[in-house]
């Protein structure tokens, strides 16, 4: 077992609904509602930006991943009970519409890469904050759905966009059109998630694939993840700024440790973070 996943593996116990735990070179942003299935508070929405933020400033932290706590639900997505309180006017349910694209936009424009690691039922903003993630790793038991359609209300375009961008536009009016539940298989074969592990496997298996990332280049990964946005937003050739990335590279101590390394035939020692 890593060291990453023994100290994850011995779970603190926390009393916010959602919270960071930083175990070496990987953060995990935790929804801590099991309760409630995880369910999404206007507070942890309001909160998802500060923690990735922290995640940002730490130069030791090299992934991101989400997780629910207990292995019922990553989310089962809104609490109910601000329906008929905090979303129950239009004042209010813009309120609580700029917090939910906030914290999306916060998860999709993050420098580092994000993962969810699902386990349960992945619902409606669950759902929205996992296709916002760089990568989706579930369990057997994985259930999603994004259920606008089943409250009356519609869903917003980035959100929108990243399952397009994912499953493609006939698969994303099914998903939005009926707001039915896909099991896990379904859901890997059209793309909205990209790996399936045993419940007991899960943790072990998405740690093993954030430590993978660890070990490589951070300027090259961050890099790649920046030029991809620009692709998905509609760029077909370097704007100054990747254009300006792609020279640094070439001219970084990590770009000549990874010769070095390579001609020497040993594991390179990136310093970049």
């Amino acid at each position: 077992m890593s060291k990453n996943l023994e100290a994850f593996s011995r779970e603190k116990t926390y009393s916010e609904p959602v919270y960071l735990q930083v175990e070496g070179e990987i953060a995990f942003i935790c929804f801590n509602r099991p309760d409630k299935r995880n369910a999404l508070s206007y507070e942890i929405w309001l909160r998802i930006p500060q923690l990735i933020e922290e995640c940002e400033n730490d130069a030791n932290v090299k992934v991101i991943i989400f997780k629910g706590t207990g292995s019922a639900a990553f989310s089962a997505g809104a609490d109910i009970s601000e329906f008929k309180t905090l979303r129950y006017t239009a004042e209010g349910a813009e309120k609580y519409n700029k917090a939910t694209m906030i914290a999306e936009k916060s998860i999709m424009n993050a420098s580092k890469p994000t993962i969810a690691m699902i386990q349960g039922f992945c619902v409606g903003g669950g759902c929205e904050i996992a296709v916002a993630c760089d990568f989706r790793f579930s369990d057997e038991q994985g259930k999603f759905g994004i259920t606008p359609a089943k409250l009356g209300l519609v869903y917003n375009t980035p959100g929108t966009k990243n399952v397009v961008d994912l499953v493609g536009p006939a698969k994303a009016k099914d998903i939005l059109y009926t707001g039915r539940l896909l099991d896990a298989g379904e859901a890997n074969r059209i793309g909205l998630i990209d790996r399936i592990y045993p419940a007991e496997a899960i943790k072990e298996e998405t740690v093993r694939y954030a430590e993978l990332i660890c070990r490589n280049a951070q300027l090259s990964v961050r890099g790649s993840k920046k030029i991809i946005n620009e692709v998905l937003a509609g760029a077909i050739e370097d704007s100054p700024e990747t254009a300006e990335l792609v020279i640094e590279s070439f001219l970084s101590e990590d770009y000549r440790e990874g010769v070095r390394s390579f001609l020497e035939k040993r594991k390179p020692d990136f310093k970049y973070s």
